[in-house]
């Protein structure tokens, strides 16, 4: 428990090495928890938006924020980690003339941040935001510029998450699906994605061909849902292939396995008895 001597210099002083001790036991920790590299890191705001998709801005202003919904940086993300603690000793003088600035109860400047969903990066204010979490506050004025984005920053916490919203949000350039289709397909691999786009650009092109027109990407889009994905959704579960897995991935095996047993891109009591056998065996 951290006790306060009464003295605000030796005090900054104390807050200081008691962050930096807990910023290097967070990260020994994590290394015996052999944890994932970004545990501890903050998320970088560009590639927060590259993975997103930019789709505009506007000015909130002044606002109270939580400091546990400051999960990023523009431009500073290596000299603090995911709790805004110092990675280093190199802040220490910036930090600790905060620190006993806050103490003193001299008045802050607000920070500025972007708000992106339900998670602020920081653009002017780290060290303010590390200090604030040393002394244990729970929030901060910030003037706040929304950022909107084509994909839903929901389930982003963590870097890695980045990699599944940036194939998701290619595919959905690729395939543009609308509504509930788009709800529907979700997938936790960033490759099948991939996979799953050029599936249905396939489909796609072997429908222009038997119907002799062209289609645009979203005609594509809702005629597969519509014709092809939801009714083979419907085959597997009355063929019980469909059991603990999400009905896009359960598509996805069966698509590739009739095709290789058969090589039909037909749909039939045939094929769903091929893929029965073989899960049989």
């Amino acid at each position: 428990m951290n006790r306060d001597t009464g003295f605000p210099v030796a005090d900054a002083e104390n807050d200081f090495l008691r962050v930096r001790r807990q910023q290097v036991m967070s990260r020994l920790a994590a290394w015996m928890r052999r944890a994932p590299d970004d545990v501890n890191i903050m998320l970088p705001f560009d590639e927060v938006v590259s993975a997103l998709g930019h789709a505009g801005e506007r000015r909130l202003g002044l606002q109270v924020i939580t400091l546990d919904s400051i999960v990023g940086s523009v431009d500073r993300s290596r000299e603090f980690d995911r709790r805004f603690r110092p990675t280093s000793g190199l802040v220490r003088e910036r930090w600790q003339r905060l620190a006993l600035a806050q103490r003193r109860g001299e008045s802050i400047p607000p920070i500025e941040v972007y708000r992106i969903g339900d998670m602020h990066f920081v653009l002017d204010g780290h060290h303010r935001v590390s200090v604030a979490h040393a002394l244990s506050l729970k929030t901060i004025d910030a003037y706040v510029t929304e950022v909107m984005t084509r994909l839903s920053a929901e389930g982003v916490r963590y870097r890695g998450d980045l990699l599944v919203k940036d194939y998701r949000r290619v595919f959905l350039e690729r395939v543009p699906l609308t509504g509930e289709a788009r709800r529907s397909i979700a997938l936790s691999e960033p490759e099948e994605y991939g996979d799953l786009a050029e599936n249905i650009e396939a489909w796609g092109f072997r429908l222009m061909q038997d119907e002799g027109q062209f289609l645009d990407r979203a005609t594509v889009a809702r005629r597969w849902y519509e014709e092809e994905f939801q009714p083979v959704v419907r085959m597997l579960r009355q063929a019980a292939l469909i059991e603990t897995e999400s009905e896009v991935k359960a598509y996805m095996s069966v698509a590739c396995e009739r095709y290789r047993l058969i090589r039909s891109h037909r749909w039939d009591d045939d094929v769903i008895n091929a893929i029965q056998e073989q899960k049989r065996r």
